[in-house]
């Protein structure tokens, strides 16, 4: 318990990009990571990789990368709403600028499971995230379920 509050102090702290708040608008000021891509997506194009018109588009996927190498993927609404955020990298991102006011949820997540016994997996109808890695290599999913688009499932998010 003592080395998980250490841990999300420490987190805290460290003086990382900010991205996208998970439920708010996506990341849009200059001080932002570097962007790479801004891409409409839809529920076929998703798992069948076929092109679609914007109008039929329930998410864009806009995907950028911070100085520490750390990839963030956001998946915005069309009501410039961000209801998923995907990371991979050498470290985790800066989860309280990610999760925004969604960080509780993540810290109860972690007190409630046994330390050393896999991946985290915890969430409700109201927020879920997926979260493992080992040193110099972290990867996740966190995602609002009620505001995902229909048809689109969290595996489709890649």
């Amino acid at each position: 318990m003592r080395l998980l509050k250490i841990a999300m102090l420490a987190a805290m702290l460290l003086p990382l990009t900010s991205h996208a708040t998970l439920g708010g608008a996506p990341s849009a000021s200059p001080s932002s990571p570097i962007m790479l891509r801004a891409t409409p997506q839809s529920a076929a194009s998703a798992s069948t990789g076929s092109a679609t018109s914007p109008s039929t588009t329930p998410y864009t996927m806009r995907e950028s990368r911070d100085a520490n190498g750390v990839t963030i993927r956001e998946y915005v609404l069309p009501s410039n709403v961000v209801f998923a955020v995907r990371w991979e990298g050498p470290i985790r991102p800066d989860m309280t600028a990610l999760l925004g006011s969604y960080f509780p949820n993540y810290v109860s997540a972690g007190e409630s499971r046994a330390r050393g016994t896999g991946p985290l997996i915890e969430g409700n109808g109201d927020f879920r995230i997926e979260s493992a890695g080992r040193l110099g290599h972290f990867f996740g999913i966190a995602y609002l379920p009620r505001l995902m688009p229909a048809h689109v499932l969290a595996k489709d998010l890649q």
